[in-house]
């Protein structure tokens, strides 16, 4: 740039001295500098203009459109044409705004805070834009040390200047993801979310965007009523790793763009550097004093205790997420890619072994889409006869399946023996029987902390019979319930160290809050309770389970109270500090205003008392009706709007509407928009209807004119309502009616 500026500035003053004539000396020498900052001027300017011009490297030149926009393109295209294979998603890879979106997800999860799009300095594009290039050069490796494209805004390590010792800590020492790994994984993510989101199943519900655990546990509700028999499988080894090129050949069945799948190989490929810490290690020795951690600005906050605690309430089929190699947040979409195959095969053998049998009362139609037994109420099966409709369902939660079967036990072997054959060929998973066990629902089958069970239950059943009748009946059935597990509660309840035993559990003390004040103590500890509540929302035990939840903190700050305050035992802390632990316990002897006195004049902290101490103070069970056909709110959004978007779904929409005798608003529109016309004509006043759709204020004299379009004579008998009717329509819509 340089050297073509120096020959340009050359060419120009060479050629301005040859256009120079010949004057005095004075004014020739004065004539020729000043040409010659004329044309120096004029080639600076020129240089300015060029500057101006859009750079294809200037990352603001880049950000044309919204991030945001993008993706959800992306979403529609993929659930408009589900099937279609993607072959060019390096398109996707190049556009500047995805990476911009990228980088402030990554941002907030890295600081904690949002930063918005006009935020972002010009160094930080300017790295991004690099990022990026290096990613589509194939220059970029993942699990970089020392050399990064773009740092985290929380690093301020100088690279360069460090020692020998601390650059090969760094090379063989477990560091945290680098930023810009988080980076590519994020755009990687975004770009593959909404291809798989269409193609999966409906039978899975770990690690995707609008289902959670109280979905299937609304689903075991909704559909699993009839079963007897139940199989339930674990197969989390899967989510500890899976052969590359197994997932490789899954992603390429429906994605065949190389670059992306390169990239994919390399991060699976790529040697995680971990290292174990040695127990013969000299340890640091703790200080006696240790002075409080002072965050910085930019640093998060570490998550609450409350939320640390329920944390450690997640059930079994959630704990494990997969994590492999460099894919970091990718690992969940890959491992439900992979385990997408499954899911396919069992609605297959779903198909297949679905037998219907008149005699039975449920799912006794050809189809077996029919609703089943009574829709207000599906958990409940009405008694039939011996001959049943053979029917399975089946669901799976991250690496956990669970397969219910109506019909013999004879089936369901059968099905783990297909099951067995179906993951040893294509996983390499070796499973026996006892990995797949087959229980009774008698039993009780444990599946996310919730015990499914049955009982027998004679209810009084009202229907409307032929002609109107209400008929009372009284009937006999079994009532499927989904109740939350006592023991598994107390086994992780246990686990936190807040109490000991199994038959008598005994509350433990709190001593991780003991240097937190009784309010604050009181605030976290509420917060955990009402996260519990929430968690047990569909339990039939609700009130039970979390009254039990509640009884064990309680007891745990009692013990911890007596501890602090030195009063010796549960029941001086009770009588003190009442059933809920709302009246503050003094720690100091003597004389002292009222606590009252003290919170109304702000120099004491509100003591909020622990909820749910009592059994009538939790929320009833939540038993809201689930639909059969349920889809997250993002997918019913995106369907509406392809529904939408299509002409002939419209079409067909409005002539459903013409056939009930029912009018869309365009054509009532254009039908009150052909009357004033004709009303117009006949009055012979064409010329004074006012078309701005301003309201009229002598409505007489428009029911009047409205009206006198029946003047004219006619014998027909239809013609006259239909000039009735819109004369009626005109007069409403003039004076701003409906």
């Amino acid at each position: 740039m340089r050297r073509k500026l120096a020959t340009t500035c050359y060419r120009v003053l060479m050629s301005s001295n040859r256009q120079t004539t010949s004057k005095p000396p004075f004014f020739s020498q004065f004539s020729e500098h000043r040409s010659k900052g004329f044309s120096l001027l004029r080639v600076f300017s020129a240089f300015s203009h060029n500057r101006k011009m859009p750079d294809s490297d200037d990352p603001l030149s880049l950000m044309k459109e919204d991030g945001v926009a993008l993706c959800s393109q992306m979403w529609i295209e993929n659930f408009r044409e589900p099937e279609k294979s993607v072959n060019n998603l390096t398109t996707f890879l190049r556009k500047f705004e995805l990476w911009v979106l990228a980088y402030q997800k990554v941002y907030a999860d890295e600081t904690g805070s949002y930063l918005p799009r006009h935020s972002i300095q010009r160094s930080a594009l300017d790295d991004l834009l690099a990022l990026r290039n290096a990613v589509l050069d194939d220059r970029f490796k993942w699990g970089a040390r020392l050399n990064f494209y773009i740092k985290s805004p929380r690093d301020k390590t100088d690279y360069e200047s460090l020692s020998k010792r601390k650059i090969k800590t760094i090379l063989t020492t477990t560091q945290p993801t680098p930023y810009q790994d988080r980076i590519v994984q994020e755009v990687l993510f975004m770009i593959l979310e909404p291809i798989y989101e269409a193609r999966f199943s409906q039978k899975s519900y770990a690690f995707r965007p609008g289902r959670t655990a109280h979905t299937v546990l609304r689903v075991i509700r909704r559909s699993f009523a009839g079963y007897l028999w139940y199989v339930k499988g674990d197969l989390s080894t899967i989510l500890d790793g899976v052969k590359v090129g197994f997932i490789i050949n899954t992603l390429m069945r429906d994605v065949r763009d190389k670059k992306v799948i390169d990239l994919i190989r390399s991060a699976l490929l790529t040697p995680v550097i971990s290292t174990k810490i040695d127990d013969g290690e000299k340890k640091k020795k703790k200080r006696k004093y240790q002075k409080k951690k002072v965050l910085a600005e930019d640093e998060p906050k570490p998550d609450p205790y409350w939320l640390d605690t329920f944390f450690g309430f997640a059930p079994e089929e959630a704990e494990k997420v997969p994590s492999w190699g460099h894919c970091g947040i990718l690992s969940p979409l890959l491992a439900n890619i992979c385990l997408d195959e499954l899911d396919h095969w069992m609605e297959g053998k779903i198909k297949e072994f679905y037998s219907p049998s008149k005699s039975d009362v449920i799912w006794n139609t050809p189809e077996g889409e029919a609703e089943q037994g009574n829709t207000s109420w599906p958990e409940f099966v009405p008694t039939s006869g011996p001959d049943k409709t053979r029917k399975m369902d089946y669901i799976r939660y991250g690496g956990h399946i669970l397969i219910g079967i109506r019909g013999p036990r004879a089936d369901a072997a059968t099905l783990r023996k297909q099951l067995i054959e179906f993951c040893d060929q294509k996983y390499l998973l070796k499973l026996d029987n006892d990995s797949l066990p087959i229980e009774h629902i008698t039993k009780g089958i444990m599946f996310l902390d919730h015990v499914l069970c049955r009982r027998v239950v004679y209810p009084t059943l009202r229907y409307t019979a032929t002609g109107g009748k209400i008929i009372s009946e009284k009937g006999v059935g079994t009532l499927l319930s989904v109740t939350a597990s006592l023991k598994q509660c107390i086994k992780q309840f246990r686990k936190l160290n807040f109490l000991k035993g199994d038959r008598e559990p005994d509350p433990q003390p709190c001593f991780r809050m003991f240097h937190a004040t009784q309010a604050h103590t009181n605030s976290q500890m509420n917060k955990l309770l009402s996260t519990m509540v929430e968690w047990y929302k569909y339990a039939d035990n609700r009130k039970k389970i979390v009254n039990f939840c509640s009884y064990i903190v309680r007891g745990s700050l009692a013990k911890l109270y007596a501890a602090k305050y030195k009063l010796r035992s549960r029941a001086k802390v009770y009588k003190i500090s009442d059933r809920t632990l709302s009246r503050p316990l003094k720690e100091k002897k003597g004389l002292s205003p009222e606590y009252q006195n003290l919170l109304r004049m702000g120099l004491a902290e509100s003591i909020e008392g622990l909820k749910y101490t009592r059994m009538s103070l939790v929320p009833e069970t939540d038993y809201t009706l689930f639909p059969s056909n349920w889809r997250p709110d993002h997918e019913k959004a995106l369907l509406e709007f392809l529904c939408l978007d299509n002409p002939k779904a419209l079409e067909d929409q409005r002539n459903c509407i013409k056939e009930q005798g029912l009018i869309s608003p365009q054509d009532y529109i254009s039908m009150l928009v052909w009357n004033y016309k004709r009303n117009a004509t006949v009055l012979g006043h064409l010329s004074s209807i006012d078309g701005s759709g301003k309201k009229v204020e002598n409505c007489e004299q428009l029911k009047l004119e409205s009206s006198s379009v029946n003047c004219v004579e006619t014998n027909d008998e239809e013609e006259k309502a239909e000039r009735t009717k819109l004369a009626h329509m005109n007069y409403m819509f003039r004076i701003g009616g409906p």
